[in-house]
């Protein structure tokens, strides 16, 4: 839309039922309601390829633009487009159609000379060629792809991935292709005219990922060797050619990478080709920043019929990095978090959805302060990137923006981006490319780097510092006379005591007392000593802002309330606080073997029975909520007593989905 209303060109929006005031419905010019069929949900609205043509025609549309999720590499949509008389933004239906399938695209890669991971049959894999990554044919984004280290594990794990891949892409094909352990993933960015000029447009690597979801990409590839970069995008400029390709997509190769001491010493493998994104990728904005063209620009312009410029692509100057905000709670089991975000700001940000003027941030979020965030749709909020005058420039600008960014009302992934952006290991990337691959977020690593940046000691301090402003918000609305501050007490000795719990559940009490004297004039407000944090000094208080002095530091702390929700942004880490109500109204016992449904989803599948026996760990059934599988596991060994709900069935939070008698106890 922004490249749009650069060009001059007119906008129209579509939406399903529920988003009219959705960020990208307020920015365009005109907005068409999609229909929900009968039985489906929000997404369903958008799957719909003739009912995105009736809204073009509705609109008096000429052009169609496939965006990069949904329908954006269907060929049934391509062809719709095109047979209605409207330009289709993005390559022709066949070339979509080839590269669709995974399996057929690696055949079209190997006959034009490009090197590719063997395919599998689920059917014929033996323990000889273990590990194996079950993926689907038709999928992306990381959905229907499963690591299996175990052959008897492989025949659940198969299942498990067709029923995704049916789900999210209506093709429940999926193969398997050997799995490598250390791994660059490394994409080339291709735009293509129709008079047969193929730009290669750099490459970005994408090796930090969890899940098989991209986390974090970066223009340039770091430690990349020239010679590796050159075969990629003569192997993307070939395959593009071998099928005809007009427009902007990708080429995504995976790299295996050796540790000194390994054959050779830290040296590349043989790339192998991994599919083909025939679209706009998320990622994107980092080759934009590097190399100062838009490709959004390039896919309007040479859908109109313009020619690429003779002499090639312009050559990256510095170095940008983008991460995905996701809407997710580490310390929750990675769960989705829904809610309304009662605030959303990242105030380095110098441009918006489009290039910084030079070194700088560039925030692109599909977000906007006060919007609801469900369960629907991905749980990405938005990217964020930094464009730096080399590697360490845009980490360094990245990771900052990112820490004094301020997101409340959701929990989200961003103090592991931070974590992430800091770490040393992927800060000397370029100078030991062997030690950054698509395991670097698992294990021991993860967990660590999934720690908030709040210290227990900054969450104690942040909780006094909600107490204080509290405090200070409350002066003047009780019934005590004028001149008299609502934290007075007739009692010197007691303590004023506010308890809160943080979102890992731990309880930590605020307390406070007021200290004898004047306010010093230049820290106007409350005056207290904290009871809590023995090395917490004299501290004072005004709407919003508290200040205190710790350890002959001064700190500042800002504190946003909605409710009794109170989040505290520091600059060691913002904290989010429940207030523990002091009278708390008596709640329904729950069944203790009742296991609830920790978010809003769909039940996809229910892999035991009523009366089974289970282990610790097993999974009982699974379900899908912001376009992810999440397992719901035995916490115990016991049997099962009831599965109250059936594959298909939409729940709510708190839903019981199973119900377990565990070994050595008895129900009640």
């Amino acid at each position: 839309m922004r490249t749009c209303r650069t060009l001059g060109i007119g906008i129209v929006a579509v939406h399903a039922p529920g988003e009219e005031a959705a960020a990208h419905v307020a920015e365009a010019d005109t907005a068409v309601p999609l229909p929900v069929p009968a039985g489906g949900g929000p997404v369903d609205a958008y799957l719909d390829p003739g009912a995105i043509v009736a809204a073009a025609r509705t609109a008096g549309a000429d052009a169609v633009h496939p965006g990069y999720g949904f329908l954006s590499e269907n060929p049934a949509l391509a062809r719709a487009v095109t047979a209605a008389g409207l330009t289709w933004v993005g390559p022709g239906a066949d070339a979509i159609e080839g590269m669709g399938s995974k399996t057929r695209a690696k055949e079209t890669a190997r006959a034009a000379g490009v090197p590719v991971a063997a395919s599998l049959d689920p059917a014929d894999v033996r323990a000889e060629d273990l590990p194996v990554l079950v993926k689907a044919s038709a999928g992306g984004g990381g959905r229907g792809m499963r690591v299996v280290r175990d052959l008897a594990d492989l025949p659940a794990e198969a299942r498990a991935a067709r029923a995704e891949a049916a789900a999210a892409f209506g093709d429940p094909e999926v193969f398997c292709e050997p799995y490598v352990e250390r791994g660059r993933h490394i994409e080339v960015q291709i735009l293509a005219d129709a008079h047969g000029t193929v730009w290669a447009v750099g490459e970005r690597d994408c090796s930090v990922q969890r899940r098989h979801q991209k986390v974090v990409e970066e223009a340039p590839a770091p430690g990349l060797p020239e010679d590796v970069r050159r075969g990629l995008h003569e192997a993307a400029r070939g395959l593009a050619r071998a099928i005809g390709y007009v427009g902007a997509g990708t080429a995504e190769f995976l790299v295996p990478v050796r540790p000194p001491g390994e054959g050779g010493g830290g040296a590349f493998g043989t790339p192998v080709f991994l599919e083909m994104n025939t679209r706009l990728q998320v990622e994107h904005p980092v080759t934009e920043c590097v190399t100062g063209l838009d490709l959004v620009e390039w896919q309007i312009r040479i859908a109109e019929g313009e020619p690429l410029p003779d002499g090639g692509p312009p050559p990256p100057a510095g170095h940008a990095v983008e991460v995905r905000l996701y809407a997710e709670d580490p310390r929750q089991g990675w769960r989705p978090r829904t809610g309304v975000l009662t605030a959303f700001e990242v105030p380095a940000a110098t441009a918006r959805f489009d290039r910084p003027a030079g070194p700088g941030v560039r925030l692109d979020s599909g977000v906007e302060a006060g919007d609801a965030v469900g369960t629907d749709f991905d749980p990405m909020l938005a990217k964020v990137v930094a464009h730096g005058r080399d590697r360490r420039d845009a980490l360094r600008r990245l990771a900052a923006a990112l820490a004094g960014a301020r997101v409340h009302g959701v929990g989200t992934n961003r103090d592991l981006l931070v974590r992430v952006l800091r770490h040393p290991v992927f800060a000397r990337a370029a100078e030991h490319p062997w030690e950054l691959h698509t395991g670097f977020l698992t294990g021991d690593r993860l967990t660590a780097l999934a720690t908030p940046l709040a210290a227990p000691d900054t969450e104690e301090l942040a909780a006094l510092a909600a107490a204080l402003v509290g405090a200070e918000a409350s002066r003047g609305s009780g019934p005590l006379p004028a001149g008299i501050p609502a934290y007075w007490r007739n009692l010197p000795s007691g303590a004023h005591l506010r308890r809160y719990t943080t979102d890992d559940g731990r309880e930590v009490t605020a307390a406070h007392r007021t200290v004898r004297g004047a306010p010093v004039p230049e820290r106007p407000g409350v005056r207290v000593r904290s009871v809590t944090a023995d090395r917490a000094a004299p501290a004072a208080a005004t709407a919003g802002r508290a200040v205190l002095e710790v350890d002959g530091l001064v700190r500042a702390f800002d504190v946003h309330g909605s409710g009794d929700r109170i989040h505290v942004d520091t600059p060691h880490g913002s904290v989010a606080l429940t207030r523990v109500d002091p009278l708390p109204v008596p709640e329904a016992a729950v069944n203790p073997g009742a296991l609830p449904a920790p978010m809003p989803g769909t039940v996809t599948s229910v892999d035991v029975a009523a009366g089974e026996k289970v282990r610790a760990g097993q999974t009982l059934l699974r379900m899908e909520a912001m376009k992810m599988e999440h397992r719901i596991t035995a916490p115990a060994a016991g049997a099962v007593r009831e599965i109250p709900v059936a594959p298909g069935e939409r729940v709510a939070a708190g839903t019981p989905l199973a119900v377990l008698d565990y070994e050595g106890q008895h129900s009640r």
